[in-house]
């Protein structure tokens, strides 16, 4: 059972939250209201934060004391492709780093209207080239995301698989929005549900992130992709929330061409609950069980890696 912070979080996030970042069309007031409710958020104590541009993509290295300088995890912001930031998600990216011991690259890609598909895609494909630039192999290299962002995790790696790049070790999702057409029987199932998720303003900022093209193409809507040869994956969602059925679908298709594929289902939370880490036990200990997971895969990769160094040696 939800703990009673979590319940009045909930509401808190039905009443005041959501309608100030997911209501109307006014994309201006919208962004202004997120980039202040990130002043909420508590920054947990000894966070390094450093700024750098990843081939021309703006970001910021967000590094718990002693994270690995060997590990990296390219994060992509939640948002509908419309907002966000790196002030928004700075706290997030930080417990991220403390849960899974290695540095948080957090970027601020290019969003809808101005930039329309495929800027941000392009701005996350480039942050990782970059990061394979600084001399990270792949398998040090993890990426995640949270709904638009945790959708672009996935159209990134397809968009990297095909030009044959060397993909990351691992990958988690936060309830990803990988359908832009909205058809997973949660979206009406569960809009009067999900408190944190208006399903009209979803809707409204598909049509600006697309400028017209269509909501199925596979690098837009990447449950419509063909996700062979990808990394093993991590995907966590809220019981009842909108996009849970995207999550589902995209671990059934993974699973079916082989990928590892995990899906963690949390009862009572609602979407991207991991935002509200520094306010809930609940939000924390998710977060706690994905760097788990990178933690063990970045872990074996690197043992992987120096086995190969040290037969390239003999």
């Amino acid at each position: 059972m939800a703990t009673v912070r979590s319940q009045l979080l909930r509401l808190f996030v039905r009443y005041v939250f959501a309608p100030g970042i997911g209501s109307g069309t006014n994309l201006h007031r919208t962004r202004r209201f997120l980039e202040a409710a990130s002043y909420l958020a508590m920054m947990p104590r000894g966070i390094k934060v450093e700024s750098v541009t990843a081939h021309g993509v703006l970001a910021e290295w967000v590094s718990a004391p002693h994270a690995s300088e060997h590990h990296a995890i390219l994060y992509l912001h939640g948002g509908a492709f419309v907002q966000g930031s790196l002030n928004t998600y700075r706290d997030l990216a930080a417990r991220v780093s403390l849960a899974s011991g290695a540095r948080v690259l957090l970027i601020e890609y290019r969003l809808a209207p101005e930039h329309p598909f495929p800027a941000a895609l392009d701005d996350a494909v480039a942050a990782y080239q970059w990061l394979l630039a600084q001399g990270f192999s792949g398998g040090c290299i993890a990426v995640a995301g949270d709904s638009a962002g945790g959708g672009l995790v996935i159209s990134a790696l397809v968009s990297l698989r095909d030009s044959q790049t060397k993909l990351p070790a691992a990958v988690v999702c936060i309830s990803p929005w990988v359908d832009l057409a909205m058809e997973g029987e949660s979206v009406s199932k569960y809009q009067q549900t999900d408190p944190m998720i208006r399903v009209d303003f979803l809707r409204f900022a598909a049509d600006l992130y697309l400028a017209g093209r269509d909501p199925r193409l596979p690098l837009a809507s990447p449950v419509y992709a063909d996700l062979t040869g990808l990394p093993p994956l991590l995907v966590q969602v809220g019981e009842e929330e909108v996009l849970a059925s995207d999550s589902m679908r995209l671990v059934e298709r993974a699973r079916a061409v082989g990928v590892d594929a995990k899906l963690e289902v949390s009862r009572e939370m609602w979407h991207c609950w991991h935002a509200f880490a520094s306010m809930v036990p609940e939000a924390q200990a998710t977060v706690d069980s994905l760097g788990a997971f990178l933690r063990g895969h970045l872990v074996i990769d690197i043992r992987h890696n120096r086995n190969q160094r040290s037969n390239h040696a003999i």
